[in-house]
């Protein structure tokens, strides 16, 4: 029996854009990460989509989206990005920018518009999934739908985690 999930400012975004999506709750567990969605759901981590909440020097906030399976080179995301320093920012921080709980941030719907940069072998994949706003919830999409609706920006900053 497949469990309900009501609706999040995530999905709201989706269907207000007429975004297919397919919902995959799973049970949340602290500090389990997309390894451990990824193992509930039966999917490849690599398939499953982090979104990071980062800043830059000037304490600008921006999302990066990457393979649950791979780490962030905030040095090379910043130059690429033409900044002087990306850090993450620390949870409340991100909460107050995206409006969601960290381990149920999703890159839709954020409390106001993030610029967002995505690896771009990310855009490779057949389908991703990504938070879908809150834990213990992710939404399978096209990858396409990242460049379409948020104007994610490719970029090349994975690290093997």
């Amino acid at each position: 029996m497949a469990k309900h999930v009501s609706e999040t400012p995530a999905t709201q975004f989706l269907k207000k854009h007429g975004v297919a999506f397919g919902e995959h709750p799973y049970d949340y567990v602290d500090h389990g990460g997309t390894a451990e969605s990824a193992r509930q759901l039966g999917v490849d981590e690599h398939c499953v989509i982090k979104t990071l909440v980062m800043q830059d020097e000037a304490a600008k906030p921006l999302i990066v989206l990457m393979h649950g399976d791979r780490k962030v080179s905030t040095k090379n995301l910043a130059r690429q990005i033409g900044r002087k320093a990306i850090e993450p920012c620390a949870p409340e921080v991100a909460q107050r920018h995206s409006g969601y709980l960290v381990g149920g941030t999703s890159p839709f719907g954020t409390r106001k518009p993030l610029p967002v940069y995505v690896e771009a072998s990310v855009l490779e994949l057949p389908t991703l999934y990504l938070n879908g706003g809150r834990r213990g919830y992710l939404v399978s999409i096209e990858p396409r739908v990242l460049t379409e609706l948020l104007r994610a920006q490719p970029v090349q900053c994975a690290l093997d985690s």
